[in-house]
């Protein structure tokens, strides 16, 4: 199954969960992301249970620190 995370695309295996697509991508230990799945928040609580579909465009960000 392919999806695109920032605009770049990735294959994943079907059926696959917000959290199972990050850890196949090595994202998944990274604090600070926020994700949104064309367009719409996933809370971080619903990752495990948010099953991905073909062609989702996934858009992932991480807070930084500044001013």
């Amino acid at each position: 199954m392919n999806i695109y995370i920032n605009s770049k695309l990735y294959e994943v295996p079907g059926e696959t969960n917000i959290t199972s697509a990050l850890d196949t991508l090595d994202l998944i230990s990274q604090k600070g992301i926020a994700i949104a799945i064309n367009n719409n928040v996933v809370p971080r609580a619903e990752w495990e249970t948010y099953v991905l579909s073909d062609e989702d465009k996934v858009t992932l960000i991480r807070a930084t620190q500044g001013g």
